[in-house]
């Protein structure tokens, strides 16, 4: 594949980054002097950023025609800011890598070496992952084992969203309007030549992580129900279980009044009433996460809203 006047767009989600921009924007101009022979945009998405974040970008910005700022009026969280970045690049090729070198710049040109080989998506597949918790590593190993299994696609495991995409992969990404988004779930199931590049993560160079528990939780579950409707069948699993055990019961409690010797007491009902009832709003549960997320996406409101833009 010929590089000359090839365009590579890199998306760059930002929100309260203001320790680490300086840093990512030296070894950014770095990496941009090794790929001479690209014309590179490097767009900077501000996801509603209440530090200096948005200020350092746009100085940016305007000491350099490479650098593009989004910045979006509030914060809409990270898969909605890289959508608003996919939909503003215009490259040959876009890279998604986030703000905080946990993944490494120094890898895009490996990934454009792959996507000249002819692959459409170069994916980066976690070996390591250092700087973060015994208990985030492992839940995110869970996480990751529970989706491939739930998932109607096939999801790449240990996977995030540092990846390099064809444009013709883009165009389609582009084509999916839903509002709970799962970026690397939607590119596995775009389908297409993919190749997984393994590689050690690093630790965040400074700054705190964007994604407490909860908010990981938030993520996990949008993941799970994005792609499956095997949650919907559990629950129906459930409800068969939960009829079993209960004529069983009723069973063996006919068995034993008929050779007069009732079932006595409250504790066994009190168990039965408790069981039956948490496997019905469990099931409620599930049901009403994929209505709620019905009624959400029948509004058809925008992703997102924009406040500025530079260099674009």
């Amino acid at each position: 594949m010929q590089i000359q006047n090839t365009i590579l767009s890199i998306i760059i989600p930002c929100y309260n980054e203001q320790e680490v921009i300086d840093e990512t924007m030296k070894r950014f101009e770095s990496l941009c002097l090794t790929l001479s022979g690209f014309s590179i945009e490097l767009i900077f998405v501000d996801d509603g950023s209440s530090d200096n974040t948005y200020k350092l970008l746009k100085s940016y910005s305007v000491d350099s025609a490479q650098v593009k700022l989004i910045r979006l009026s509030r914060n809409f969280g990270h898969q909605i800011a890289v959508t608003a970045g996919i939909e503003y690049a215009s490259g040959d090729a876009i890279v998604l890598i986030d703000a905080d070198l946990q993944d490494p710049p120094e890898l895009i040109p490996k990934m454009i070496e792959k996507w000249q080989e002819g692959y459409d998506v170069v994916f980066c597949q976690r070996k390591k992952r250092n700087g973060e918790s015994k208990f985030k590593v492992a839940t995110a190993k869970v996480f990751y084992r529970i989706l491939s299994y739930l998932s109607d696609v096939d999801i790449p495991i240990d996977t995030g969203d540092f990846r390099l995409m064809d444009r013709k992969v883009v165009d389609v990404l582009k084509k999916m309007p839903e509002n709970d988004r799962f970026i690397r779930g939607m590119v596995a199931w775009v389908g297409f030549k993919q190749f997984a590049l393994q590689y050690e993560r690093k630790e965040r160079f400074a700054g705190k992580s964007k994604y407490p528990f909860w908010k990981m939780v938030k993520f996990a579950v949008d993941g799970i129900l994005s792609f499956s409707i095997k949650p919907l069948r559990l629950s129906t699993l459930f409800g068969f279980v939960s009829s079993l055990l209960a004529f069983i019961g009723m069973i063996y409690a006919l068995i034993m009044w008929l050779v007069g010797s009732p079932v006595l007491g409250w504790t066994l009902m009190f168990i039965a009433i408790m069981f039956f009832g948490g496997v019905q709003l469990i099931s409620l549960g599930i049901m009403g996460e994929y209505i709620g997320r019905s009624y959400v996406e029948s509004k058809r409101r925008p992703l997102y809203a924009v406040r500025e833009k530079h260099g674009l």
